[in-house]
């Protein structure tokens, strides 16, 4: 279990539905830093830190490969109302902001609310991971554009 939220038969849901390579590019690793970057946020933004949990461990879940894949947020909020919902305990609203966040987390999109833009600044500040340096200009929060936080996030992905 990593969390209250990240539960194990939650957990072996995302495995059982993750066709690449748990440990690749997109994979757990890439989750677990997404998912502390956005705590982290969230405690700074106001954002629902239950949503930021799950979109870290959802948002890539319906990767077909590591490359261009532009549909993998819509499969991914999809697959969180068709199999995953009753193993998340969020309320309607909430669900609402997480499916979206996950279906549109890859247009370069900065209006939302706040729960929404911490999911968005989350995993853009993971970027370095592939070797892209996160620009403040496509973060959303404030939090998430000051230059302390850029510098921990990108020192926070080289670390596994």
């Amino acid at each position: 279990m990593v969390s209250e939220v990240i539960n194990d038969p939650l957990l072996a849901e995302l495995r059982a539905n993750y066709h690449l390579d748990w440990d690749g590019v997109h994979g757990y690793k890439h989750w677990m830093r997404v998912r502390e970057t956005g705590l982290r946020l969230a405690e700074l933004t106001q954002a629902s830190p239950r949503v930021v949990e799950l979109f870290a461990f959802t948002h890539d879940i319906q990767r077909l490969n590591d490359h261009v894949d532009p549909l993998h947020g819509q499969r991914a909020s999809h697959l969180i109302r068709e199999r995953l919902v009753d193993l998340i305990k969020i309320s309607a609203e909430e669900l609402d902001w997480l499916c979206e966040a996950c279906a549109n987390h890859t247009l370069g999109l900065i209006d939302a609310n706040p729960t929404i833009q911490t999911c968005w600044d989350a995993d853009r500040l993971d970027l370095m991971r592939v070797g892209i340096r996160p620009n403040p200009l496509y973060l959303c929060t404030e939090a998430a554009r000051q230059p302390e936080m850029i510098e921990w996030a990108v020192r926070r992905s080289f670390r596994e």
